[in-house]
């Protein structure tokens, strides 16, 4: 038999309380990591003068190259 429905020990075997703590806890856990995943995808958006500075730092091009592009895009 599973236990006495009155004192709450239904199913669970009086240890009910520590499922629902976590499983609340892991409900919360969820939606908080959802949120920050949809946050630092939008902040990983680069700019173009942050692509064409990231690129002259790697030697991709040369500075006249650097410079000519960073006037077009002014």
């Amino acid at each position: 038999m599973m236990g006495y429905y009155g004192d709450g020990w239904y199913g669970m075997g009086g240890f009910g309380w520590l499922f629902m703590i976590i499983f609340w806890g892991a409900v919360i856990w969820f939606i908080i990591w959802i949120i920050n995943k949809t946050q630092q995808s939008r902040g990983n958006e680069k700019t173009p003068a942050a692509i064409l500075k990231e690129r002259y730092a790697k030697g991709e091009m040369t500075k006249k190259e650097y410079e000519a592009m960073r006037k077009e895009l002014s």
